[in-house]
């Protein structure tokens, strides 16, 4: 049966869109029809939308969340707040799915095809350019960032002692002297929709004191999709604010999307008044004992290469952006 493509309306399909993602080759947090809702809520306009599925008479092959902006065709959602991005195709679809939908979005107004973050363990990438090559177009795919990640031990006494030795040595030493310095430092995790919306001012605040870029970022608008993000998601078990106080002063504070068999921090912040103790990283560390307490196969430190991920253990993968141009 010849694959069909059809335009669906974004809040009807999302049924079908809850579904299909756990099959999907990239199954993650930024694809659920909940974190995509958020965004258009806050920043899209429905006439750019442009939702399409895949079809085989009933059987539903995949489906691309799309819109088009100023004659740019990209991928739904932002880069500044959705670290991936991709298609909806579950294993053994491919086949199906990529022609019929490139077939589709060559019949439709646009100049550039920009189609960025794409995980390099996707076929999206060298799909979509083997596709549009044939078609005549113009490509370029390179490496767009990294996004370290690390596999969990069993335990966090393994982790530890899986670290570099440098890395070991350090670690527990900022711990020694964090335990020195304040043993009177309290840490916890709030995961309650009225837990988090409570914490999230002090966020913002640790957020934005932690360095210029971040404080330029975290503007009126980013602060009402987080809010209402962290609200949606902790309604959905998804969401964790994990906290370090020293003194009754919240000092430290992180976020981490709790999806699959995974955690992945999506942003912290600390008083740069207790940087001499480490409190960002150690806080980011309890998170990492967390997550393996929790059974969590992965931890993933999202798009960017500050080094504190790296002086926690992680290893790189890359994320991809294509651009195709008629």
């Amino acid at each position: 049966m010849t694959p069909q493509v059809r335009l669906e309306d974004f809040h009807l399909v999302q049924a079908e869109w809850t579904k299909l993602l756990p099959s999907c080759i990239t199954d993650t947090i930024f694809l659920t029809p909940w974190v995509q809702t958020m965004w258009v809520n806050h920043f899209g306009k429905a006439p750019e939308l442009r939702v399409f599925s895949v079809r085989e008479g009933d059987r539903l092959v995949g489906l691309a969340p799309m819109m088009v902006r100023d004659g740019v065709l990209s991928f739904l959602g932002g880069k500044d707040l959705f670290d991936y991005h991709d298609f909806l195709v579950p294993h053994g679809n491919e086949d199906a799915f990529y022609p019929a939908l490139f077939a589709h979005l060559k019949t439709l107004e646009w100049t550039t095809m920009d189609l960025r973050s794409v995980l390099q363990s996707s076929p999206t990438a060298e799909r979509m350019k083997s596709l549009a090559e044939a078609a005549g177009y113009s490509t370029e795919l390179k490496e767009e960032d990294k996004a370290p990640f690390m596999p969990l031990p069993a335990t966090f006494d393994d982790y530890v002692a899986a670290l570099p030795k440098k890395d070991r040595h350090e670690l527990r030493r900022k711990q020694r002297r964090l335990a020195e310095a304040a043993p009177d430092r309290k840490e916890y995790t709030c995961t309650t929709p009225d837990e988090v919306a409570g914490l999230m001012p002090d966020f913002f605040r640790l957020h934005k004191a932690s360095s210029p870029n971040k404080n330029r970022f975290m503007n009126p608008a980013r602060e009402q999709y987080f809010l209402e993000m962290a609200k949606d998601l902790a309604s959905r078990g998804q969401f964790r604010l994990s906290v370090m106080e020293i003194g009754g002063k919240r000092v430290a504070a992180c976020i981490n999307f709790d999806y699959g068999d995974s955690y992945l921090l999506y942003n912290s912040g600390y008083d740069t008044e207790y940087a001499n103790l480490s409190v960002g990283l150690l806080n980011t560390a309890l998170t990492i004992k967390e997550a393996i307490e929790n059974g969590k196969k992965t931890f993933d430190f999202l798009r960017g290469t500050e080094r504190y991920k790296y002086d926690l253990g992680a290893q790189d993968k890359s994320v991809y952006q294509l651009v195709v141009r008629r």
